[in-house]
């Protein structure tokens, strides 16, 4: 593959670029899904392509083929320069990247077993069996158990010298029933929402989710959400556990810190961010508790890889430091705008056929000194949350509304009766402003997002937002539709 990617960078030198660049990419991607005692979904697909993407003065260039011969990456590598060349009629400044060493390395996801040597068969049976359990109520009308696999392997080839060759792996599973009664439907799932728990790493990420023990919990909660109250209304102490609190952080502090995004890039297509770059270290963010750190190396995060789709080295920085805006997600185009001189490495492609953009990096809440049962003794009227089932925020990442799959009302210090369809609204800062506790790092979990959606066109991305169950006072609870 280096041999096919070396044309490329030859074409890149013959036309003298200020940076080029290649990237073959092998995906392959494997699903399974069992719906109401039958098979609703079995695929296993690999796609294999180069993207190259080329810097002429100033201006960039991108180009994408599938036929695999140095005759076809040629071809591609000058449509590149050819597409640089016409860009640069229309760009307002000349792109200037920030400087990044050049790397040989070979970089791998950690795993114990490979989910693609398991049985096809054997995945299914379980997922029959979960079936099975969940359909387990004359209430629960709809059922729903899923597996994913995915590979990458991609070899990075720049005109910097960097021959960087990377293989990265998740698995991830889910369940869900739904019991309906009286015109009424109410969803209960595990381990958490939008198709389930996803991280980093082989067969074991299954395994670890015990998947057969939560099965019964998850049919009966659903059964019982139809006949318990509604979430009641007004301002009371919430605690969020962290299903749902990864969602919170993706959506109020990731794409709130997406550099591009900071800069008005992103604003025609999925708005801008009111974290602007006058704010960097002296916005107040949240309380002195809240701290949050994006993490290119952390074990089991989808965003982990030895290196971003930039050629830049794996990196840990704050985010959100003692409740203060610290930092942003980068790459080596736009860092220099805030003057670092070295990208942050969150520069990531969908694939060989497009061009990386700048994307959420694994960004976690750091674990506090509580636990959660001291959360809920500190509360005299107030309400637990978990599993999201719906959210909206407005273009800037201020105004907010999560609904959630199940809620339990505390009432002096006890968590008492569930309720249903709970929801919560706030801004921003004002939200991470009220945080008070966060439970430790006994109850610290990872939680994947397999589906992160940016750009135009769309592309897809993965990472993981850690935290552990935390603590908000005098949040506006209500009840969704």
């Amino acid at each position: 593959m280096f041999k096919l990617a070396a044309k490329a960078m030859e074409i890149a030198d013959k036309y003298r670029v200020d940076f080029g660049d290649i990237r073959v990419v092998e995906d392959r991607g494997q699903y399974l899904s069992v719906r109401n005692g039958g098979i609703s979904g079995l695929t296993d697909a690999t796609t294999l392509g180069y993207g190259v993407r080329v810097l002429y003065k100033g201006a960039w260039g991108f180009a994408s083929g599938r036929e695999m011969t140095e005759r076809a990456v040629a071809q591609t590598a000058m449509k590149a320069v050819a597409i640089a060349k016409a860009s640069r009629r229309l760009m307002a400044a000349p792109v200037r990247l920030a400087r990044e060493p050049a790397y040989t390395d070979f970089w791998r996801t950690p795993f114990l077993k490979d989910p693609f040597a398991v049985p096809v068969q054997a995945k299914l049976d379980l997922l029959f069996r979960l079936d099975a359990v969940l359909r387990g109520n004359s209430r629960i009308k709809a059922t729903a158990a899923s597996m994913r696999f995915t590979r990458e392997h991609q070899w990075h080839l720049t005109t910097g010298g960097s021959r960087i060759e990377q293989v990265l792996l998740s698995s991830g599973a889910g369940m869900t029933a739904t019991a309906v009664e009286n015109g009424e439907s109410q969803l209960r799932g595990y381990p958490c929402s939008h198709g389930g728990q996803t991280l980093a790493g082989g067969w074991e990420v299954i395994e670890a989710l015990d998947l057969p023990a939560h099965a019964e919990r998850v049919r009966d909660e659903a059964a019982a959400l139809l006949r318990a109250p509604a979430c009641p209304s007004g301002a009371r102490d919430l605690i969020i556990y962290g299903n749902q609190l990864a969602l919170q952080i993706h959506e109020s502090v990731g794409h709130a810190t997406e550099l591009d995004r900071v800069l008005g890039y992103e604003e025609s297509f999925a708005g801008s961010s009111f974290a602007t770059t006058e704010k960097l270290g002296k916005f107040r963010y949240g309380s002195a508790i809240v701290n949050l750190v994006a993490d290119a190396t952390l074990p089991g995060g989808l965003a982990t890889a030895g290196y971003d789709d930039d050629g830049v080295k794996a990196q840990r920085w704050d985010i959100v430091k003692g409740g203060v805006l610290a930092g942003y997600m980068t790459n080596r185009e736009f860092c220099g705008r805030i003057g670092m001189r070295r990208s942050r490495g969150s520069c990531r492609a969908d694939g060989y056929e497009n061009i990386p953009i700048i994307r959420i990096c694994n960004l976690s809440l750091l674990p506090g000194d509580s636990s959660t049962e001291e959360l809920v003794s500190g509360i005299r009227d107030g309400i637990i949350m978990e599993n999201n089932t719906s959210w909206s925020i407005d273009q800037q990442r201020l105004n907010f509304q999560f609904g959630c799959e199940i809620g339990w009302l505390i009432k002096n210090g006890k968590r008492t009766k569930m309720v249903k369809n709970p929801a919560y609204q706030g801004i921003t800062p004002a939200f991470w402003g009220s945080c008070d506790a966060i439970a430790d790092h006994k109850e610290w979990r990872l939680w994947g997002v397999a589906s992160c959606g940016k750009g135009q066109p769309d592309q897809t991305a993965m990472m993981c937002h850690g935290s552990s169950p935390a603590r908000f006072r005098n949040v506006k609870i209500g009840a969704h539709g």
